[in-house]
């Protein structure tokens, strides 16, 4: 066991305070990582402050890691001291259900995967995430993070970057296709940013046009105010994919009404509050209301080599760990252009 100090939730909607944390003895087939960066993730503001739920705590959040392999067990094949690797949302799974044997170890059928953290291992330990020095990781659920991106900048897509990548690919984005962004904040930045790389003409729909310059600057073709009514009249019947970014309830059956004959609408935000839609609003035109869970490893590494291939980063805000309370409170009022990334040396 190796004691590593570490930032943690001590209960429910409590600050974040420093504190020490055990991790696990390198086992056969792990790694150890320095970690270098994490980012803070809407997901871990939702779960440190149990809006998604009854919560594990002390709840150590962050599964957005970049760092530097300092150790791995005797088995391990893949990695070596020195390499430049990241863990995004999960860090095991049964390995064995037909999800898990096809790369898509985030449907794991077979108990579900372990999350990074506010989770129980195999070990009947609680898991705990990023916001630390060092995590201990199997080999199978790490990833490399290729040499043209940055630790900092690369954080970040180990959720963002993989929760808009996996949709985006999965529905096809590319050329010919129009695509609209819902917000323009840690996922939506990413998502136009992503969206514009693989071709596709790219439309945001954010609440004002105060982001407008940023997001035609990120890849964006259009831009347009969800406050103004004549924005859904306008666009109706307009695009092939909608991906929704935001973590609140919308007008799902105006959104609905943008999409083109068999279009999609794709939600990766997850409100706390149950929604409403009406079904009239998929019926006419074979439209579907659907979603997407982050990407598997293999998905995962595919996406990082396209973003280093694209040299596309997350726009971050370098904090050291004791800001990170004031952060959280920073993106739920949503103001942080685009996202939060902790020095973790500052742990």
């Amino acid at each position: 066991m190796t004691t590593v100090a570490a930032y943690a939730a001590p209960a429910a909607k409590a600050p974040l305070e420093r504190t020490t944390i055990e991790r696990r003895a390198v086992g056969e087939h792990d790694v150890l990582i320095d970690i270098r960066f994490a980012g803070i993730c809407h997901s871990d503001i939702h779960q440190a402050r149990e809006g998604w739920g009854t919560a594990i705590f002390p709840m150590v959040p962050g599964h957005e890691i970049a760092g530097v392999v300092s150790e791995v067990g005797p088995g391990v094949t893949k990695y070596a001291v020195g390499d430049r690797v990241g863990v995004g949302c999960m860090v095991d799974s049964c390995r064995e259900c037909d999800n898990c044997k096809a790369g898509l170890q985030q449907y794991c059928t077979g108990g579900g995967p372990t999350w990074t953290y506010n989770a129980v291992g195999k070990d009947g330990q609680p898991t705990y995430g990023g916001y630390s020095q060092k995590v201990v990781v199997d080999e199978n659920y790490v990833v490399r993070i290729p040499d043209g991106l940055s630790l900092d900048v690369a954080a970040p897509l180990l959720c963002a970057g993989i929760t808009t990548y996996s949709p985006l690919k999965h529905w096809n984005a590319g050329p010919g296709k129009k695509v609209a962004v819902v917000g323009l904040g840690g996922l939506g930045h990413m998502g136009v940013k992503i969206a514009a790389a693989l071709g596709a003409e790219v439309t945001v729909l954010s609440q004002s046009l105060r982001k407008k310059d940023d997001g035609l600057k990120l890849g964006a073709t259009h831009y347009y105010a969800t406050s103004d009514p004549k924005t859904f009249e306008n666009l109706k019947g307009t695009f092939d994919i909608i991906l929704n970014t935001v973590s609140a309830p919308l007008d799902f059956d105006a959104y609905l009404s943008l999409l083109k004959t068999d279009g999609a609408m794709v939600n990766v935000g997850i409100p706390e509050e149950p929604v409403h839609i009406l079904l009239s609003s998929v019926f006419g035109n074979r439209r579907s209301l659907s979603s997407s869970g982050i990407g598997g490893i293999p998905e995962t590494q595919e996406m990082l080599d396209f973003c280093a291939e694209h040299d596309l980063g997350a726009e971050i805000e370098l904090i050291g760990a004791d800001q990170i309370n004031e952060a959280y409170d920073r993106v739920v009022n949503s103001d942080v252009r685009y996202r939060f990334v902790i020095d973790t040396a500052t742990i």
